[in-house]
């Protein structure tokens, strides 16, 4: 049957018609979308981890016992999980094993831009990067094919116009493999010195099988063109565009493995055109091979490694005429991304920008305490530095800024990697307070379970990781929970814990604001008589406040009366409807 389908739906498609048993992934955009379809799948078992390292890892031990399995992922991810990576490299799989792997270019959801392709080069992996959701579900199937037969582990690697995109699938039957038995096999297992140092050369040995497959398989194809004056590597989103643009004028050799390379078809290729041009999307990958190969082209020299490409991008590089577009007269405002009305991190982040704290923040929706007006956040990195950096900044100011630097971490991303870093602090004696902002999801990926929700990837009740006990039990004796929507609150329970003479955790507990089950109050009015205008109430940055002609006024299709404002205007000119 043939149906649209999002690059992401695709490649689940095709872990279900391939007969993969166990998916264990790590929510992050652009690759979320992977994982929540496997799980709709019931011959599927699915579930997300407290992060890609333990995913990975899950998916080897399913790999191991027998049964094809599946880890996903976004680019950074990769960085958690690069450990496990680099290793099972060297052991191989029992049954198929495929790491998804979704690229950010643009950084449409991303705190940098990564390109994971260097990642297959560096642990002698084979990397598959298909162009549409056809390609995404059949290189799904032939990813777990080459698995087997190669005896390694295959990353397949997504990018957000990809994962993201709808195209046309044709979906089969689900054919589920026998589960291959597990034998003990200590030599292949054990990445114990004596034994890795035999597995290196079968890693090199099988990269040299893997690059004699990729001359001949149809995951590399040339495509004819009419004139020879250039000719077009290319991959992914990026071929798409070469072929929007191009048609079939110009010679393509489409790289659907993107490594090992065939470098004889290159070579051939090379040959059979006056100028060999390269588009790629990030990093010069395969322009540096072929480079190597001794070829001269043309690539990052006129394409640049920042940034997605686009038709009119490559249309413009290549000397076609780009197509005429139309463009409004008048500019458009910009619309920076904000906290949604009745976000529960908003009241904590005004108390924090209040008392003008040093604040280490981390990756999550409140890494928008970062912008104006909160503008209470000072550093982000990555899942759990806001913990870890906190330490460091305090031992590394000898005391100095004890009592005035705070770390802010989400519930979803403290058990992805907060803990260890909390574990630190105790260990170590800094006198640090930790601020986790509990708001019962995984919100920036889109309401995820995780550990602390008590539910599970399928929503069914689990168990429930109850983080005030679980931060005692690493060795923090202050433990205080407050509700954001309470400003006096915060403010006298952040004093308290900065004076005290030891490590602390400020639990802010309250749920996201979108979720469906929170019942919210109704929404406020303004009582214009005593409104002065004094923009207090702007200072907390809600999308449901406004000012026109001097008065404030509320959106009362967006608040959802949670009453901080309410906290901040001296006058009482912000009033809840009154109850009847």
């Amino acid at each position: 049957m043939k149906t649209l389908m999002l690059g992401n739906e695709a490649v689940a498609r095709g872990l279900y018609e391939a007969g993969c048993a166990v998916v264990s992934s790590y929510p992050g955009t652009p690759s979320t979308e992977i994982t929540e379809a496997a799980a709709k799948y019931q011959e599927i078992y699915a579930e997300w981890a407290p992060n890609e390292k333990v995913a990975m890892e899950t998916a080897f031990g399913a790999s191991l016992a027998g049964r094809r399995s599946f880890c996903g992922m976004k680019h950074v991810g990769l960085n958690v999980a690069a450990d496990p990576l680099f290793t099972i490299a060297y052991t191989g799989v029992n049954a198929g094993m495929i790491i998804g792997v979704a690229d950010d270019a643009g950084m449409h959801s991303s705190q940098n831009e990564q390109d994971s392709r260097h990642y297959a080069q560096a642990a002698k992996l084979p990397m598959l990067e298909p162009a549409d959701s056809a390609e995404a579900l059949a290189f799904t199937k032939l990813a777990y094919e080459l698995s087997e037969q190669f005896d390694t582990p295959v990353l397949l690697k997504m990018c957000t116009r990809v994962s993201h995109s709808q195209s046309v699938v044709e979906t089969a039957e689900r054919l589920e493999p026998a589960p291959v038995p597990y034998e003990k096999k200590p030599a292949k297992y054990i990445m114990m010195p004596g034994y890795a140092k035999l597995r290196h050369p079968v890693v090199e040995d099988r990269l040299a099988a893997l690059a004699a497959y990729a001359e001949t398989s149809p995951l590399n194809r040339v495509e004819e063109g009419s004139d020879h004056k250039i000719g077009i590597i290319t991959s992914s989103t990026s071929y798409q565009y070469v072929k929007e643009v191009c048609g079939d004028k110009y010679p393509v050799l489409k790289l659907g493995m993107v490594w090992p390379m065939p470098d004889q078809k290159i070579r051939d290729f090379a040959a059979s055109v006056d100028l060999l041009t390269v588009v790629e999307e990030l990093d010069g990958f395969i322009e540096d091979h072929c480079r190597a190969l001794g070829l001269a082209l043309a690539g990052k020299d006129y394409f640049s490694p920042i940034g997605e490409l686009s038709q009119n991008l490559v249309a413009e590089k290549l000397g076609v005429a780009p197509a005429a577009g139309k463009a409004l007269e008048e500019n458009i405002p910009a619309r920076p991304p904000v906290m949604c009305a009745g976000c529960p991190h908003r009241g904590l982040f005004y108390t924090l920008n209040k008392l003008k704290l040093t604040v280490l923040g981390d990756i999550g929706c409140y890494t928008l305490g970062a912008v104006a007006p909160l503008s209470a956040i000072d550093s982000t990195i990555c899942m759990g530095a806001s913990v870890s950096g906190l330490h460091g900044f305090l031992k590394g100011s000898g005391g100095e800024m004890d009592g005035k630097t705070v770390a802010v971490i989400g519930d979803s991303t403290f058990m992805h990697s907060g803990i260890t870093g909390l574990v630190n602090i105790a260990y170590n004696e800094s006198n640090a307070t930790v601020i986790i902002l509990d708001n019962s999801i995984t919100g920036m990926t889109g309401h995820q379970q995780n550990p602390t929700t008590g539910f599970n990837l399928k929503g069914d009740p689990c168990t429930k990781i109850d983080l005030e006990s679980l931060c005692k039990a690493v060795g923090i004796r202050r433990v205080r929970v407050v509700d954001p929507y309470d400003l006096a609150q915060c403010e006298s329970v952040i004093k308290e814990e900065l004076a005290a003479p030891e490590a602390s955790v400020v639990i802010s507990r309250r749920p996201c604001a979108l979720l469906k089950y929170v019942k919210h109050k109704a929404p406020l009015t303004v009582e214009t008589s005593k409104c002065v205008g004094c923009k207090a109430c702007m200072k907390i940055g809600c999308p449901a406040i406004s000012v026109r002609d001097g008065k404030a006024g509320v959106d009362a299709t967006l608040c959802v009366g949670c009453g901080v404002c309410q906290q901040l205007c001296k006058f009482d000119a912000l009033q809840a409807p009154q109850e009847v």
